[in-house]
């Protein structure tokens, strides 16, 4: 009996060893989608950005190339290699003389593909002013200057757009909390500081966005990927990268460019949207699609199906005029799926709004933007 059991065993454990082959054969990142999605909205696109990532010609662990698999996989629009100027951790085993080349080795990588990459670097020194990235450079040589002021300067004159890195590194920040010296005061003042990272990596920063909304700086979110984006952010899982969303005229550098320096960003991590009203609520509202809206019987209750078209998972405050028989007034619309919302009219109706505030969008510290979804009874 003893040796039947271990025959059995045997074969078992076999079996599932097959299973486990043919399942990673189809399923190579999991049975999971890791496509980004959101939907355009009314006068622009949408288009899905990380604009601060590294490579071996700094302190990444991973060729240009792979930062170009990566985005392809994750069905990004655009990305920037902002390696550091001033920090080459492989420099004796990759001399890097010239500053601009993990930008051209990402950019051969992408070419036949949509994806756009944008020239940029990290100018890495020591607070104030402490770390910030500069992209849509055209010779990343020039800024590798002794003066950190003059390096902001060196960027401004190719027209570079240049953002705040982690002001809530805590390395940098002991508390956590990001707050403005005089010298970023400065920099603000001379137009060369634009932007400011809210979304760090896994971190997020309440005193940013105040920064960023009270010097009409523009919301930034970015992965800061140094080893790889499936290990760092659980993709295999069901994890995405943290990004900016970048509400652009074309699907272009220079609109990618122009939204940038209009301020026309909203920031992502995890299942929340950080952003300015006006940016991000049109977002939500376009995720958010009525599929169907039936009464039951003849009842006065509706069925309502909605489809969440984005990878967020809303969670919603109900504060319409209708509560919900199947459902609180505090409901979750899962990402990429549908829900059905059986909806008490209490009169038949052939249109109706819903209301709700938008729990996990964040439009300044403590604030939560107000969402209408408009529903046509069939």
């Amino acid at each position: 009996m003893l040796i039947l059991s271990l025959k059995l065993m045997k074969k078992l454990f076999f079996l599932y060893s097959m299973l486990l082959f043919v399942v990673s054969s189809v399923f190579p990142h999991g049975p999971h989608d890791r496509k980004i999605s959101f939907p355009d909205v009314p006068g622009y696109y949408t288009l899905k950005c990380d604009f601060h990532i590294h490579t071996v010609f700094s302190d990444g662990n991973v060729w240009p190339s792979i930062r170009v698999e990566e985005a392809l996989r994750d069905n990004l629009d655009a990305i920037s290699i902002t390696d550091h100027l001033e920090e080459l951790k492989h420099g004796a085993d990759i001399p890097m003389p010239d500053r601009n080349r993990s930008h051209v080795v990402a950019t051969a990588a992408a070419k036949g593909t949509d994806l756009i990459v944008v020239q940029g670097s990290e100018i890495t020194r020591s607070m104030p002013p402490g770390h910030a990235n500069a992209i849509f450079l055209t010779d990343t040589n020039k800024v590798l200057v002794d003066d950190p002021i003059e390096a902001y300067r060196a960027a401004n004159k190719q027209g570079a757009f240049i953002f705040w890195n982690h002001p809530m590194w805590i390395s940098q920040a002991r508390d956590g909390i990001a707050w403005l010296t005089v010298t970023h005061k400065q920099l603000i003042k001379e137009g060369l500081m634009q932007g400011i990272e809210v979304v760090n990596e896994t971190t997020y920063s309440d005193e940013a966005l105040q920064i960023a909304l009270d010097n009409n700086l523009a919301i930034i979110g970015t992965s800061d990927i140094h080893g790889l984006i499936d290990w760092q952010y659980d993709v295999p899982n069901g994890g995405h990268r943290p990004l900016t969303l970048v509400l652009a005229k074309e699907r272009s550098a220079e609109s990618i460019h122009e939204a940038l320096l209009d301020r026309r960003t909203v920031a992502l991590i995890n299942d929340t949207l950080v952003g300015r009203s006006e940016h991000v609520t049109p977002i939500v509202e376009a995720s958010l699609v009525p599929v169907s809206a039936v009464y039951r019987k003849k009842s006065t209750v509706v069925s309502v199906v909605l489809r969440n078209v984005s990878t967020v998972s809303y969670t919603l405050e109900n504060i319409g005029d209708y509560n919900f028989q199947t459902h609180s007034d505090v409901i979750t619309l899962k990402a990429m799926a549908d829900t059905e919302l059986q909806v008490k009219t209490l009169e038949r109706k052939s249109n109706f709004n819903l209301k709700f505030r938008a729990l996990n969008v964040v439009t300044s510290p403590g604030e939560h933007p107000e969402v209408i979804i408009k529903i046509t009874v069939i």
